[in-house]
């Protein structure tokens, strides 16, 4: 058999289709010569027919009703596509790897496929990124794997601090928070909730990081917590008015065991004037009284 690789894609092809004499497909015969082919484009850089190759051969597995080796296929297909910076397929192929992976039963290979996708978007399609990184928590979530996506909870809100959207940040940090005590994960819980109210006060929303510190609190473990004292600190030196504190709380080793991006924000506070910042608290306030 030749070793050419476009003659054996060429040949894999024809064992697709069907023909007068050929009233079946080779589905086995032709995936193993687009494996073959696969290698042999990628041995020679041709990465883009590579791509094509591991398309066809992850379809033949899957009509040969294996789709944990059709769910590898599109997996190297993908990272070929990021390779050649084709950011749509590196999405569509690692979301159909990931269905796959699901079709198997195999909810954590199914999210990890979603989580490569998202790390490869993240510069180029933040958007994207956000979006995969949310389908990958939800898979784990429902398989009851909450532990197992802390790290995509994470991932998914320094996207969006990148983007500067920090309540949208934040409620995946409170998210977190939930996967943590439903796992007893009572570090990265508390840490989660200072993070979230870190967060709504550098966005400077005061009213919600005191609201979110309240109910937070309604949690004896975080209550009790380093972390707990820390957001107290801090949510007293703004309504003090007392810049001071605030840098002193922000600087401290509590806040300096917190997400990267997290310290970063926190070093930045307060962002603004702490001062118009009670004022727009307290005028809320002051409206809700009348109502």
């Amino acid at each position: 058999m030749s070793s050419d690789p476009d003659k054996m894609m060429s040949k894999a092809d024809k064992m697709t289709k069907l023909t007068l004499t050929r009233w079946s497909a080779d589905w086995r015969g032709a995936t193993e010569l687009y494996e073959q082919a696969a290698n042999g484009f990628r041995a020679s850089n041709k990465y883009e027919k590579a791509k094509v190759a591991l398309e066809k051969a992850s379809k033949g597995q899957e009509m040969q009703a294996s789709p944990w080796d059709a769910a590898k296929h599109m997996e190297s297909a993908a990272a070929l596509a990021q390779k050649l910076s084709i950011w749509n397929e590196v999405a569509d192929f690692y979301r159909k790897a990931s269905e796959l992976y699901v079709e198997c039963g195999r909810a954590q290979p199914a999210s990890d496929a979603l989580g490569k996708a998202a790390r490869a978007l993240e510069d180029v399609k933040p958007d994207d990124a956000i979006q995969l990184y949310t389908d990958a928590c939800e898979i784990l979530e429902e398989d009851g794997r909450d532990q197992m996506a802390f790290d995509l909870y994470r991932a998914c809100a320094n996207v969006y601090i990148k983007l500067e959207k920090f309540t949208d940040a934040a409620t995946f940090f409170l998210r977190l928070g939930v996967a943590a005590d439903q796992c007893d994960a009572t570090n990265s819980q508390c840490k989660a909730y200072l993070s979230a109210i870190i967060l709504y006060l550098y966005a400077h929303d005061l009213q919600q990081a005191e609201k979110c510190y309240n109910d937070c609190s309604q949690i004896d473990a975080f209550l009790k917590s380093d972390q707990s004292r820390s957001a107290s600190r801090l949510l007293t030196a703004y309504n003090e008015g007392d810049i001071e504190e605030i840098k002193k709380v922000a600087s401290a080793s509590t806040v300096s065991n917190l997400d990267h991006m997290i310290i970063k924000l926190a070093r930045k506070l307060p962002t603004g004037d702490v001062t118009a910042i009670q004022m727009n608290t307290n005028d809320d306030l002051d409206e809700d009284d009348l109502t």
